[in-house]
């Protein structure tokens, strides 16, 4: 006799009263995983090209000049579906698409962050050491120093010369380009030096140095032969002089490209998941987001890795100048108190990433309180550390709002922390957006192997994520 597949009235219960999230790929149909796909090879080819934040400032410009999107600086009047962008210090970007509404009613803002851990060049970074020529590096944020050992590295950024040009150095992203390494120790000599240490102890800040040239110039009256053919090269090639370094930004970056991970290519490797799928997913939202009342945006901010201080900073007035700018712009004037009130009737999504469990470490993990790779965007209450030390803790009212917007819109969606109480934490911009008594939650996806060269993603969190913020824009 067959068994009964008729549900008991607890099972019933279960299903009602309790919460659990779901798996993607075990829920979408081929029309939605098709779409997961797509999204995931327009991002690969983003995150390819984005390599620094003022690469990615870059492509979302010429994304947003494509779609019509003008620069503020050259708007003189503003009205209901203007599509504008601003900049700062092409490292900050501001898109903007003004709603129907009144902007003094309220916007719906998505902040993410363009920088990603990494290493850059001291001010003064070319030495010579047994006859090869170094570049001397000052880590970006939070990385683990051993992971950037015996891995190809390329170099981007900008160098201002003495006569205050400004020339872009790229090297190492092309195929044929050369790459740069920091070179580890072999194991047949590493027992006490490496060994015998902690992993944060048996590589020093001071060595992480790029091995950048081998071959000295023929002339025996010269102290640093290698050194000096280098800084030829360099002068030959970008028309730069040693002391023009004082007067750079150049960053070391794993020189990898993103690439499907696993079998089923469901997952994808690549660097600087940390903020820029965010970027991604926010700023492709807001190009696509059709009729709307309040006036959405998307804000890129810089230095979020190192505590967002600085004139390109999350803690930094451009946003609430920018803001202020397009309401004069709008109405013909803006008072300080029209600007404050504009921003605390705001709605604001802190779109960074979030700690995905890692099967390889689950004991850092409330696994009830954790996110899980492929379950969807990831809501995330307060981060901080301890006692909820240095989080914006967003307000039930929030919360269940932004709730209540996903499952309406059938948006996969989980709650996640950032591991037990005790083992650690992280924090977001989102307690600096709060400053302008915005109500701000954190919502991005969940990373593996978070901050390392080489991070992973599900394509189906990302493709929630850009689903989650367009509703997001056009709804809240």
């Amino acid at each position: 006799m067959a068994e009964s597949t008729k549900k008991s009235k607890y099972e019933e219960l279960e299903k009602k009263l309790s919460y659990a999230s779901k798996n993607i790929w075990s829920e979408a149909d081929k029309k939605t995983v098709d779409a997961i796909h797509a999204y995931a090879e327009l991002y690969k080819a983003f995150l390819d090209r984005s390599k620094s934040e003022r690469l990615t400032v870059q492509w979302l410009v010429g994304g947003a000049e494509k779609r019509g999107y003008r620069k503020l600086s050259k708007v003189t009047k503003v009205k209901p579906g203007d599509l504008i962008y601003a900049l700062n210090r092409d490292k900050n970007i501001v898109l903007i698409k003004v709603g129907s509404k009144p902007i003094q009613e309220g916007i719906n803002f998505i902040v993410a962050h363009a920088d990603a851990p990494r290493l850059d060049l001291k001010q003064i970074p070319l030495v010579e050491d047994t006859e090869i020529a170094l570049l001397k590096t000052h880590y970006y944020g939070g990385v683990k120093k051993y992971q950037w050992l015996n891995i190809p590295l390329a170099l981007t950024g900008i160098v201002v010369t003495k006569d205050e040009k400004r020339v872009e150095v790229s090297i190492g992203f092309e195929d044929d380009d050369p790459v740069f390494v920091i070179p580890d120790l072999l194991p047949h000599l590493a027992k006490k030096a490496q060994g015998e240490k902690k992993s944060g102890e048996f590589i020093q800040g001071e060595t992480l140095n790029l091995i950048f040239g081998t071959v000295p110039v023929k002339d025996e009256k010269v102290k640093e032969k290698v050194k000096l053919a280098v800084l030829q090269r360099l002068n030959e090639q970008y028309g730069i002089v040693e002391e023009d370094f004082i007067s750079a930004e150049l960053q070391a970056v794993p020189a990898v490209k993103p690439r499907d991970a696993g079998i089923d290519r469901a997952v994808i490797a690549g660097y600087g998941h940390d903020d820029r799928v965010s970027t991604f997913a926010a700023v492709t939202a807001l190009f696509d987001v059709e009729k709307i009342e309040r006036t959405a945006v998307a804000f890129i901010v810089d230095k979020e890795e190192i505590g967002s201080d600085g004139p390109t900073g999350a803690k930094s007035l451009f946003i609430f100048n920018t803001i202020g700018e397009i309401i004069e712009k709008t109405t013909g004037e803006c008072t300080d108190s029209t600007l404050r009130r504009a921003m605390e009737r705001s709605t604001c999504i802190s779109a960074d990433v979030n700690a995905g469990i890692n099967p390889m470490y689950k004991s850092v993990h409330d696994e009830k309180n954790a996110a899980k790779m492929s379950h969807g965007v990831v809501i995330t209450k307060y981060t901080g550390h301890g006692g909820k030390y240095m989080a914006n803790d967003a307000d039930a009212e929030l919360v269940g709002k932004i709730r209540n917007l996903f499952n309406r819109n059938g948006i996969f969606w989980q709650y996640g922390g950032m591991g037990k109480i005790d083992e650690g934490g992280g924090g977001t911009i989102a307690k600096y957006f709060a400053f302008y008594n915005a109500s701000v939650i954190d919502c991005g996806i969940p990373v593996i192997g978070m901050h390392s060269p080489y991070e992973l993603i599900s394509k189906a969190d990302l493709y929630y994520s850009y689903r989650g913020y367009r509703v997001f824009l056009e709804q809240c």
